[in-house]
């Protein structure tokens, strides 16, 4: 489907600041495009600015698997353009510590490893990181740089034009103002639930993936940099632990986490998805004893995010159906660092071109969801008349 806006650039309202917005206003004002971004809470508040930024080019599945080898290249290129001090390749490690004799020789493969740590094996050499509450600020940076309006509140619904009928013309925000423009793009992660109440025919099959994360601080390049991911123990834990080049030594995957529906994820403010204790006392209690060079009591820092994840997994890119001006870019749950350059390149051709050159976005098209407009038995032409039998 050809949704190009039009010949002339269209001024462009992005809602939603964490990387899939930042990404999408950076492309997007390369072009020379007017840009306003609506963000309710801050630049990389929510997952974008709590994730672990761990970066794998030959991970991806079908689909995705465009978006992993495209997105990483495109990191490294980003890396020297944004002048990002985090950004690096590292190895990634496979540990178990569930076994009962302490495996010999595993600080010669990770020097850190100098606690009970039972297996180590290299499960793939040429990942990569990046801090993503570096790449997305610095993302947001460029498109403010380049003439992009930020503006912090919440949308709470749209305005359309002729009387409500026609195509959307306006967000309006919970104090009342309205922002207006040509083109509409929602990347609002977990809470691009609520479009769903403003397009018929959306259908946003989501939950809410609610997690703990640890930072224990170290000073900067004191740490050797692998990236690990370790076999789930009898604490309901699968820590992923991510060293950066600041010091921070990042740990997920601390167990517990809650699949939240739409009704309880739009009760949630961004600032009020906070850390589960009992989840940080358990993740932190395994990282020392498998580290106990870099474990401490508790962690210097304890967080959690709620990643977006779609009912098949994969995320939603592309219009919104029935919307001739109107589009999506969520879903994209533990890949959104990864995938976030692509999906900003993608949605900016998309909306300037009418189609993505960068990777084919049909796998991920909303209209996969979509609502069926219900038909009833006697129509004139397209209009539905009589009665609803």
């Amino acid at each position: 489907m050809d949704t190009k806006i039009s010949k002339r650039l269209p001024s462009v309202v992005v809602v939603g600041g964490g990387i899939m917005g930042a990404s999408t206003a950076m492309y997007l004002s390369k072009r020379k495009t007017k840009v306003t971004v609506i963000e309710r809470f801050k630049v990389a508040g929510c997952a974008s600015g709590k994730a672990g930024g761990f970066l794998a080019r030959g991970w991806g599945n079908g689909p995705t698997d465009q978006l992993h080898r495209k997105s990483f290249d495109m990191h490294k290129q980003l890396a020297k353009d944004l002048e990002l001090k985090s950004f690096r390749k590292l190895p990634t490690l496979s540990v178990s510590t569930t076994g009962s004799r302490k495996m010999k020789g595993a600080t010669d493969r990770c020097k850190w490893l100098d606690g009970h740590v039972s297996a180590v094996s290299t499960m793939d050499p040429d990942t990569a990181q990046v801090t993503p509450v570096e790449i997305t600020e610095k993302m947001m940076g460029v498109a403010q740089k380049n003439g992009a309006k930020l503006i912090i509140g919440a949308v709470k619904g749209i305005q359309r034009e002729d009387e409500g009928k026609g195509k959307v013309s306006a967000v309006i925000l919970d104090d009342g103002k309205k922002v207006t423009g040509d083109v509409f793009v929602f990347t609002m992660g977990p809470w691009t639930v609520e479009c769903e109440a403003w397009f018929p025919e959306l259908r946003v099959p989501m939950v809410g993936i609610y997690s703990s994360s640890l930072i224990f601080q170290h000073k900067a390049g004191s740490v050797a940099p692998f990236a690990l991911f370790c076999s789930e123990d009898n604490n309901g834990t699968h820590l992923e632990v991510y060293p950066r080049p600041e010091g921070d030594v990042y740990v997920c995957g601390c167990g517990g986490s809650r699949h939240l529906k739409r009704e309880d994820i739009v009760k949630i403010r961004p600032e009020n998805v906070v850390e589960d204790p009992k989840r940080v006392m358990l993740a932190t209690k395994v990282f020392c004893a498998m580290s106990p060079t870099l474990g401490k009591k508790k962690p210097d820092i304890a967080q959690a995010c709620m990643r977006p994840c779609t009912d098949d997994g994969m995320p939603m890119m592309g219009a919104i159906p029935g919307e001739p001006n109107a589009f999506v870019a969520t879903g994209h749950n533990c890949w959104g660092i990864l995938w976030g350059p692509v999906t900003g390149l993608a949605m900016s051709e998309l909306i300037l071109d009418g189609k993505s050159k960068c990777v084919n976005l049909k796998p991920f098209t909303p209209a996969r969801f979509q609502v069926k407009k219900s038909r009833r038995s006697r129509t004139k032409g397209k209009e539905a008349v009589g009665e609803d039998w």
